[in-house]
């Protein structure tokens, strides 16, 4: 007699939106391939055709969308096409991996509690597309990247993890942008794991693991 298999948990369900090469998306693939990470993705959704994230998707076999902004009369009619189609995958986290759109009230009122975004800097300084720029400009001596919770501003929402990175006396845009990448990346698949295995609570701008 055989002891009895113990059940697969539940694995978390993650839809990914990317623009570009989806190298934090193959970061999360990889991470996903052990199903002690406590995820998987289930789809990946674009604003745009024929970017390497979209392969880096189909390559592994995950379903893939895409709406376009200029198909849509309105931005709002963009907005409702994204919200149902990352709807229809029944996401526990929604994912901006490079997503280069900014998203409307209809897909915040759908996700904003589980929507998650990172940025190349220390927020709340430096929000915005330039963030390495912005910070050697101001002189700082150190910078990093900031993993939060998608909100109606622009990087403004509840803060979930931060990394740091020294600022170095020789680096320009490119070298800091570039070390800022690598950080980056390790803190979402960190972050992301924690988040579906462990559960969060949102209070106010307090994020807490369970």
């Amino acid at each position: 007699m055989t002891d009895p298999v113990a059940p697969t948990p539940q694995l978390a369900r993650l839809v990914v939106l990317v623009s570009g090469s989806g190298s934090n998306l193959q970061a999360l693939l990889d991470a996903a391939a052990d199903p002690a990470y406590g995820a998987q993705v289930v789809a990946v959704g674009a604003d745009r055709d024929g970017t390497v994230g979209l392969e880096r998707a189909e390559a592994a076999g995950v379903p893939t969308f895409v709406h376009k902004v200029k198909d849509h009369a309105e931005r709002a009619d963009w907005d409702k096409a994204l919200t149902a189609s990352v709807a229809q995958y029944q996401p526990d986290l929604v994912i901006s991996a490079g997503f280069l759109k900014l998203v409307g009230d209809d897909f915040l009122a759908a996700f904003g509690d589980r929507y998650i975004n990172t940025h190349n800097a220390l927020l709340p300084a430096f929000p915005g597309i330039h963030g390495p720029r912005d910070a050697l400009a101001y002189g700082v001596k150190v910078a990093g990247a900031t993993l939060f919770f998608v909100d109606g501003g622009v990087d403004t929402g509840p803060i979930i993890g931060q990394v740091v990175v020294a600022v170095e006396d020789d680096d320009t845009e490119e070298t800091l942008t570039e070390r800022i990448k690598e950080v980056e990346r390790r803190q979402l698949v960190e972050w992301v794991g924690r988040l579906v295995r462990q559960g969060w609570t949102i209070t106010g701008r307090k994020v807490r693991l369970k």
